[in-house]
């Protein structure tokens, strides 16, 4: 289960964070940010590779001890951030995956909205329900 989901414009600034615990709010916007370094290396050592990939899933960029955060970039260098709770050693690296894919699929449909403009902050209800969705999603029964 997700605890907090960004997405970060190619410039590096947020466009959504969105934290379930709201008492720790400011950590985990601290751990997206610092966590934006391990991204920006991933990228820089991917270098034209990157490029020719479809996937686009980044993996674990680094575990603390109480959570781990995953990052992904998409073809326009926006990038995903997601914190999930270390706890949760089920949680498979497919799992994780699938749940970006159903972020960048949401962050799409956001983008494809004619009243959207791009580089504002997300603030969509159905961008609001995805991640909702992600925070309450747990391990298929």
């Amino acid at each position: 289960m997700a605890v907090c989901v960004a997405v970060i414009a190619k410039e590096n600034y947020p466009l959504y964070i969105r934290s379930a615990p709201t008492e720790n709010e400011l950590k985990f916007h601290y751990m997206v940010h610092t966590s934006l370094d391990v991204v920006d290396e991933k990228i820089s050592a991917m270098g034209k590779a990157l490029v020719d990939q479809r996937e686009l899933y980044l993996g674990l960029l680094y575990p603390t001890e109480d959570y781990k955060v995953y990052g992904y970039v998409t073809n326009s260098k926006v990038k995903f951030v997601m914190v999930v709770d270390s706890s949760n050693t089920a949680l498979r690296d497919n799992e994780i995956r699938s749940m970006f894919r159903k972020l960048h699929n949401s962050y799409t449909d956001v983008m494809c909205n004619p009243f959207y403009n791009p580089g504002d902050r997300i603030q969509s209800r159905w961008a609001l329900f995805a991640v909702h969705a992600l925070f309450l999603q747990g391990l298929p029964c």
